[in-house]
């Protein structure tokens, strides 16, 4: 079941500097928001507030009816999955991928261990990798691969909200469309809400239901994509859209799911 995510006047501090001031934002269930702005401008630390990662000095986040604190319960930490730029961020390299997948499945009680190898292959499945990839390490696959790893690591506990921190800036430009499609086409299978983060606007056309752009610390626009990228509102979203003069040819035709049609 998804739910909807607020942030309510959310500030994170470090010191004296603020990395984040008075954030307020709306994510609705089953909807991609995309995440823009140069580096340092914020994008990160709001989704590892948003993953539990990091406390806010100010602010409220709500999922659904519920408050999200750093004191999460069980089912509230299995509710929100992050996906990092790094796979090797989630993937522990001592571990199997059979041993990576099964010990979130058990952890969360998603199956017992009798279930847990078909679990596993299905998971597997899922991010088109096969079942021969179970007792396999981390260091034995491309970097695109063990994306998808990562990928079905996070699936693995049955998420309602996957936050996606630059998952293919790491990975060349055809292995990146492949791992967009897998994540358009998750989406769309299992009913996913995703706030996808990335510095390219192509991406961002590709994947976004809303966007919103973020600099230093602020958010200055939050709109529909058809919107932003015809007429954006704020003066830095037009900036970021100026020094792109024309959009990928990769991106402008949509991502296609498993069904073929444009997600």
């Amino acid at each position: 079941m998804s739910l909807t995510l607020e942030v309510n006047n959310l500030t994170v501090r470090y010191g004296r500097f603020t990395a984040l001031e008075n954030i307020h934002l709306e994510l609705q269930p089953h909807t991609t928001l995309g995440l823009v702005g140069e580096s340092g401008s914020g994008k990160s630390t709001l989704a590892r507030v948003v993953a539990g990662l990091i406390a806010p000095a100010e602010g409220q986040i709500r999922l659904g009816s519920q408050p999200l604190t750093m004191k999460r319960s069980r089912e509230q930490r299995k509710q929100i999955q992050m996906i990092f730029q790094n796979p090797d961020a989630s993937l522990n390299p001592k571990h199997t991928v059979r041993t990576i997948l099964s010990d979130a499945l058990l952890f969360h009680h998603i199956v017992d261990r009798r279930e847990a190898l078909n679990r596993c292959k299905e998971l597997l499945a899922r991010v088109q990798l096969d079942a021969s990839a179970l007792d396999r390490y981390p260091h034995q696959f491309s970097g695109g691969q063990r994306q998808r790893i990562a990928i079905a690591r996070a699936l693995s506990v049955e998420p309602s909200l996957l936050i996606a921190d630059e998952p293919t800036s790491a990975l060349d430009v055809s292995v990146q469309r492949n791992v967009l499609e897998l994540l358009s086409s998750l989406k769309a299978e299992l009913d996913l809400t995703m706030l996808f983060i990335s510095h390219d606007l192509g991406v961002i056309h590709a994947i976004s239901d809303t966007v919103a752009v973020m600099r230093q610390g602020k958010l200055v626009e939050v709109s529909p994509k058809e919107q932003f990228f015809a007429r954006p509102e704020a003066a830095y979203s037009r900036e970021l859209l100026s020094a792109v003069p024309q959009m990928p040819k990769l991106y402008t035709g949509g991502l296609h799911g498993a069904n073929g049609k444009n997600i």
